[in-house]
């Protein structure tokens, strides 16, 4: 045993040296980087340029359209003639044409078409804050977690000291002939599980800096470290407080919100295929035909005897479209319910996450404040029984027994602690939203 702990001592000791020279990093620049690099805010951002585009493409189907067009054809074989007897003639037959088609009216529904993805420009934007928000709270916890391990790490550290400290004082003891040697053999056991408990705490540590760093989209975790908070005793707010201020800034919420808007306006597009349209066209063009046997006039003159020009208009009246428009109009209102459940299931869960985080919270503080008061006295327990066994009053039973009831309760005092400062942490999220404090 002792030459196992003598071998990973000095990869413990390394670590901690390793994170001590570590760059820290706050908490809010964890939030941005990892904002500002996440693959899922990148995808968010190509959606909302496709929803720009979208808007272009439907604002241009106001724009007349012009096509040109030149054809040639060749026909051989019998046909009927000017003198309606059939004959063997080959002809040949050269168009060309330009055209052009404007709508007029469309049912107001290029006006929606237009609408809906300006609509829907705006919910990709709060889809993509939406996002962030995502991140920005995965981030805070994992932070936390990252402090928390290296509290627990600290901790389990101290404990390492007071074993160690008790084994050198033993073996000064039989130094001095004062007691026995087979009364080390136990305090080095102790030592060796306590230098365990630091390795386990430190390679916890690393492993919530490589999920921190997973998170900052960064390489590798080597050279990342975080700094404490600031305020480590915060004010809890009130659960009624901070869902009042969540209806009106979660973009979760307004994105859903704005979900629904996009269906409703859905269905007034559908419902323009019950209006007629109508629609403007032109077009000019020429022709050049031959007919085999027959004298024809040249290419050019031909071109400018056959030159013509059209103007038109087109009124489509719709009677029957084999139901299309009213399954359209019944598939949007579909969209609409479900839009609106969606809404209604999202301010289900904020309302339940705030209450449980409030809860939690509340709950965990006065468990951190209990706990920080018994720890002053299992502390001055301990220093007691330390000083009682030093002077033979007290067995290593007693000392061992003081000693893990320090470390429990510390270790109950940081759990605490940390899980009040998380809930508090998305509580106050949540009320300030794009903050993010």
């Amino acid at each position: 045993m002792n030459l196992f702990v003598k071998a990973i001592l000095p990869v413990s000791l390394l670590t901690v040296a390793t994170t001590a020279n570590a760059e820290a990093w706050s908490l809010d620049s964890c939030i941005s980087y990892a904002i500002s690099h996440n693959i899922s805010v990148r995808q968010q951002k190509l959606r909302i340029t496709e929803g720009e585009l979208a808007i272009k493409e439907a604002q241009d189907r106001y724009l007349p359209s012009v096509d040109a067009s030149v054809s040639e054809s060749f026909s051989f074989g019998r046909g009927l003639t000017a003198s309606n007897t059939y004959a063997d003639r080959n002809t040949t037959n050269t168009q060309w044409g330009v055209s052009l088609s404007l709508p007029l009216f469309q049912g107001t529904a290029a006006y929606r078409r237009v609408k809906i993805t300006e609509m829907s420009l705006n919910q990709y934007i709060t889809e993509n804050e939406a996002t962030k928000d995502n991140i920005t709270l995965n981030v805070i916890s994992q932070y936390l977690q990252v402090l928390y391990c290296k509290e627990v790490a600290k901790s389990a550290r101290s404990q390492a000291e007071y074993s160690a400290f008790e084994v050198e004082r033993q073996k000064a003891l039989i130094a001095a002939g004062k007691v026995a040697e087979a009364t080390l053999y136990d305090l080095e056991s102790v030592a060796a599980q306590d230098k365990l408990q630091v390795v386990a705490a430190d390679n916890d540590t690393q492993v919530a800096l490589v999920n921190l760093a997973n998170l900052l989209q960064l390489p590798s975790y080597e050279g990342l470290d975080v700094v404490p908070l600031d305020d480590m005793d915060p004010v809890i707010p009130g659960p009624d407080v901070v869902y009042a201020s969540a209806m009106g800034i979660n973009n979760s919420l307004i994105g859903a919100r704005q979900a629904v808007k996009v269906a409703n306006e859905n269905i007034s597009l559908a419902k323009t295929g019950y209006i007629p349209t109508l629609s403007f066209s032109a077009g000019i063009g020429s022709s050049f035909y031959t007919v085999s046997g027959m004298k024809s006039e040249s290419f050019g003159a031909q071109m400018k005897h056959n030159y013509s020009t059209y103007l038109g208009l087109s009124l489509r009246i719709p009677i029957f479209d084999a139901f299309n428009t009213r399954n359209s109009i019944r598939r949007a209102k579909l969209q609409k319910l479900s839009a609106e459940l969606t809404l209604e299931q999202r301010e289900s869960d904020l309302y339940k996450e705030i209450q449980l985080a409030y809860y939690q919270a509340t709950g965990a503080r006065e468990r951190y404040l209990t706990s920080t008061e018994t720890l002053e006295k299992t502390t001055l327990s301990f220093e007691s029984t330390r000083e009682r066994f030093n002077l033979g009053r007290a067995t290593q039973a007693d000392y061992e027994q003081a000693k893990n009831n320090l470390f429990k309760t510390d270790i109950s005092r940081i759990q605490s602690h940390y899980e009040y400062l998380l809930r508090t942490r998305i509580l106050r999220f949540y009320q300030q939203g794009a903050l993010r404090k």
